[in-house]
C-alpha cells in the first residue's frame, strides 16, 4: 500500500487549543474523530430540539491534497442512543477547500440533545477523489439489470 496522504489540520482563530486534534480511536478505525470546538463565547455548548439541525464547529481548517477529499460522517453511538446524526451524510470536504470545517448535525430522536464543548460528534475518513472525463454518447450499453431502479433486485 502507498503512503497515506498528510491531511494539514491549522487551528482557527477562535478555537480552544487544548482539545485534541482529530485522531483514530483505534487501530482498525476507518475514520478519526471530530470535536465540537466552540468558540470562548459558547463553550457552554449548544442544544439541538427534536428535527433541528446545527452547524457545529470544529476549530479546525484543512489542507487536503488533490486528488483526496475528506468525508464527514455520522458517529453510530449518537446516532443509536440520541437520534443524532449528519443532515448531508456523508459530507464531503473537497481538496481546494479551505474554510472552517463545522459538522452539520440533526436531531433525529424524540428529546433536546446537548452538545458539550469538545464532545466527539463525528468522524472523518480520508478517501480518493479522482476526476473523471465525461463525454455524451449516442447509447448507453445495456446490462442484465438495465433500468430496474428502487426495489427491482427485491427484497431480503
Amino acid at each position: 500500500m502507498s503512503q497515506p496522504p498528510v491531511i494539514g489540520l491549522m487551528r482557527t482563530a477562535d478555537a480552544d487549543a487544548s482539545l485534541p486534534l482529530p485522531a483514530y480511536a483505534t487501530t482498525g478505525a476507518a475514520g478519526a474523530d471530530l470535536r465540537a470546538n466552540f468558540p470562548a463565547h459558547q463553550r457552554d455548548g449548544a442544544r439541538i430540539a427534536p428535527g433541528e439541525r446545527a452547524l457545529v464547529p470544529t476549530g479546525l481548517t484543512l489542507d487536503i491534497p488533490a486528488g483526496w477529499e475528506v468525508q464527514i460522517r455520522p458517529r453510530s453511538g449518537l446516532a443509536l442512543r440520541h437520534g443524532v446524526t449528519l443532515a448531508n451524510a456523508p459530507g464531503t470536504i473537497d481538496s481546494d477547500y479551505r474554510g472552517p470545517l463545522g459538522v452539520i448535525l440533526i436531531n433525529l430522536g424524540s428529546s433536546v440533545y446537548r452538545i458539550a464543548h469538545g464532545d466527539r460528534i463525528a468522524q472523518m475518513v480520508v478517501a480518493p477523489a479522482p476526476q473523471a472525463r465525461f463525454a455524451e454518447v449516442s447509447a448507453i450499453a445495456g446490462t442484465a439489470r438495465g433500468a430496474g431502479g428502487f426495489g427491482s433486485t427485491g427484497t431480503g
